[in-house]
């Protein structure tokens, strides 16, 4: 992108420092790649922070999201016992199942 020289937000020598921080090593092809591929990035969101939202009121949802609550009802079920009696295994009340790992 020759457009990339003149909106640089990341120089070559930051990434070269972040990548120090994170303790990677980066090839000259790499650093290429990363530089236009993170300036790409911070310059559509420096797109978003430019929008006028004063007027638009917060959201944490596109769409409106409601919890479907209902009353807790006790309903018969087996006992332990009952529970118990098709388990191929079973120890102190509790189902055996073969190790997985």
């Amino acid at each position: 992108m020759g457009n990339m020289e003149s909106l640089k937000i990341v120089s070559k020598e930051r990434l070269e420092r972040l990548a120090w921080l994170a303790k990677i090593e980066l090839s000259e092809e790499e650093k290429r790649e990363f530089l236009e591929q993170l300036n790409e990035i911070l310059k559509a969101f420096k797109s978003i922070d430019e929008l006028q939202l004063e007027n638009i009121e917060p959201t944490f949802h596109a769409i409106e999201i409601f919890n479907a609550f209902r009353e807790d009802l006790i309903k018969p079920s087996l006992n332990q016992k009952e529970a118990l009696s098709t388990a191929k295994k079973s120890k102190d009340g509790f189902f055996i199942a073969p190790k997985i790992v």
